[in-house]
């Protein structure tokens, strides 16, 4: 199992988004080769600015091991974290974030500015971005041409 497979399961998770109106990002977290969480936008149909797909994987995680520290962890997620998300991956101490689609509005690790690169904090967070990138990015332009 490798970051490709991995993200391919968030891809799902976006797809179950898109499926229910919302903006079709996913995200899975996972320690090892055990999947641990799986997390999709909600804010639509939740009606709250917190229902982003990496806030829920994250929720989840905690509550499935018990535990906020997800430092054994890495989180895969098709587009790449905005402001409060990149957050929130810092404050749970994954160990790191995997993404797809680059996000030129909103992306903080890389796009706008870069979290994990540009602050220092007291814990240190690998991140690759660009994994299944056209995968990613084409589920996200499908759904904006729909609404369109």
């Amino acid at each position: 199992m490798d970051d490709e497979y991995f993200m391919r399961l968030a891809l799902n998770q976006a797809e179950i988004a898109y499926l229910r109106g919302e903006v079709p990002v996913g995200a899975v977290v996972v320690r090892g080769t055990e999947i641990i969480s799986y997390g999709s936008n909600t804010r639509e149909t939740s009606k709250n600015a917190l229902g982003h797909a990496e806030i829920s994987a994250i929720d989840s995680a905690c509550k499935t091991l018990g535990k906020w520290r997800l430092d054994d962890c890495i989180i895969y997620v098709t587009l790449e974290p905005c402001p409060m998300c990149a957050g929130a991956i810092l404050q749970a101490k994954l160990k790191k974030v995997v993404f797809g689609a680059y996000d030129e509005k909103f992306g903080s690790v890389g796009s706008k500015f870069n979290l994990y690169y540009d602050y220092k904090f007291n814990h240190n967070l690998l991140f690759t971005g660009g994994v299944l990138k056209k995968e990613c990015a084409a589920i996200l332009q499908k759904f904006f041409e729909k609404k369109r």
